[in-house]
């Protein structure tokens, strides 16, 4: 498939949302139930969002900061939720924020900005949403033209070639300038992939390579991108039946994606319901495993896993036999979190979210020979996995995740950060009090070591108690001894999703 058809089949899509019968109530039921709850649960706060940017600092370090962590932990995720009494109704719709926590000599900064993006600077003009998002529905007010036109640059951040790219798997990258965290604009890596998707979840392997793709209506737009920054090969894959693909993994020799049992439904699409309600979820489908060859994106096959849902992966890598190893962490079939849980945490409704299910660390092998698959999950809840990034598609025995332990007032139960041994089996962990909700947290090389998982943990938390953000330091290999440091802002920044530390 051409780019031509690529793009006049993303428009048949968008173009769906366009139609009249889109609106939401005048008085919005979501914005009225989120302010009655706010008054009785305090956590809620975390998602009550922001409309300025933010600055602090320096900021002093309770505790001893490493006098080696020295650099910016960038971070993404939505931030803005309400414009003139109505409020989204999913997580996964907020404009995003990039936040920079620089780590110096004097304590931690803080600077966080709006992603400029064109939907943001539309809706930031008038005081009002113009556009239907993932899983809220509004009344047009400007044609909705490809995915670029609703793309809220929301879920990742990444540093690669020098570039700060703000990352949403609805569109294309946004870059960012790196000290101010002003928006550049919109990336195009190749004239004819202007406008193509570049999933939020690119990898990065150690010697500057980054690979990505990008997902919608039953195809796959894959990505080769060198350590230079510029792209060395794209191509366009027909893959059926995908109407959502969250992330991805690379091993050495092959790109390995885990596909939900999901398909689009366009009759509901465009019969009004959002984008998230218009797909249809085959409970008790297999989910399907396609490996792709970096070499050639021709050569692809086709595995199954047993019924369940999928959004991040840790890490893949190959055995001297040709077995591909990865890990991802798989949760209930049906992908209910994403249909109603992050729906209710919208609106305020606890009794929503009560069913939130369960989510594993799951190891899986693939035998190509063979043409066989295998899985073995641990117990814990975790989510939010991470690697040492130098062993990106080499085989790492360390998996980092932030978890759900013992009783808790957080969101999603994630008030712990967790480290797997995968060679021994035992685990290392931190769990904090109740009142606290964990995002996810990245493992940070010691300069100069080789050794894995030698260096720290850094990441958020949101405190409920105090209604404010904390920025924490563990040392990596010593999660149970609880925080080398921890600095606490001002206020309270909106969870949010990915980031990156980029080493001073």
């Amino acid at each position: 498939m051409d780019r031509r058809q690529f793009i006049a089949s993303l428009g048949a899509a968008t173009a769906a949302v366009s139609l009249p019968g889109w609106a939401l109530a005048e008085e919005d039921a979501y914005y009225a139930g989120f302010r009655a709850g706010l008054k009785d649960h305090r956590w809620l706060a975390a998602y009550a969002g922001v409309n300025v940017d933010l600055d602090a600092g320096p900021i002093r370090f309770e505790g001893k900061l490493p006098r080696e962590l020295r650099g910016v932990l960038h971070r993404n995720g939505p931030a803005l939720f309400e414009r003139a009494g109505q409020r989204y109704h999913h997580w996964f719709d907020g404009d995003g924020m990039v936040q920079a926590y620089t780590f110096g000599d004097q304590g931690l900064n803080h600077r966080g900005r709006f992603v400029r993006t064109r939907k943001f600077k539309a809706e930031e003009a008038v005081g009002r949403f113009l556009h239907p998002g993932f899983g809220t529905t509004a009344k047009v007010k400007i044609p909705v033209s490809g995915p670029d036109a609703v793309n809220p640059a929301n879920t990742n951040v990444i540093v690669h070639a020098g570039r700060l790219l703000a990352l949403c798997e609805a569109g294309s990258a946004h870059e960012l300038d790196l000290k101010t965290l002003d928006t550049v604009g919109t990336v195009t890596w190749r004239d004819d992939l202007k406008g193509m998707p570049f999933s939020a979840h690119p990898k990065l392997e150690p010697d500057g390579t980054l690979w990505n793709f990008g997902a919608f209506n039953n195809h796959m737009a894959l990505y080769q991108i060198g350590p230079d920054g510029t792209l060395v090969k794209a191509e366009v894959i027909k893959v059926p039946d995908v109407a959502m693909c969250h992330d991805f993994v690379v091993s050495q020799r092959h790109l390995v994606f885990v596909l939900p049992p999901m398909r689009m439904n366009m009759e509901k699409l465009r019969a009004g319901s959002s984008f998230v309600d218009a797909i249809d979820i085959l409970k008790d489908a297999p989910m399907r495993v396609m490996t792709v060859e970096k070499a050639d994106f021709s050569k692809r096959r086709m595995y199954e896993l047993p019924p369940g849902f999928v959004f991040h992966f840790g890490n893949a890598w190959e055995d001297k036999d040709g077995s591909i190893r990865f890990d991802y962490v798989r949760s209930d079939p049906g992908a209910d979190v994403m249909t109603g849980v992050m729906r209710a945490l919208m609106r305020g409704d606890l009794a929503g979210m009560s069913d939130i299910g369960h989510s594993y660390s799951t190891q899986v092998v693939i035998d190509p020979a063979r043409g066989s698959i295998r899985q073995e999950s641990h117990k814990e809840d975790v989510e939010f996995p991470r690697v040492d990034p130098r062993f990106v598609t080499r085989r790492n025995s360390q998996l980092f995740h932030t978890a759900g332990i013992g009783t808790t007032e957080s969101t999603f139960g994630l008030n712990a950060v967790l480290r797997y041994d995968l060679d021994s089996g035992k685990s290392d962990r931190c769990v904090f009090p109740r009142e606290y909700s964990l995002e996810e947290h990245i493992p940070v090389p010691r300069p100069g070591s080789s050794k894995e998982g030698d260096g720290w943990l850094v990441g958020c938390a949101f405190n409920a108690k105090t209604g404010k953000t904390e920025v924490n330091v563990f040392d990596a290999q010593r999660l149970a001894d609880g925080p080398l440091a921890t600095a606490r802002l001002p206020y309270a920044i909106p969870l949010g999703f990915h980031g990156h530390f980029l080493a001073a």
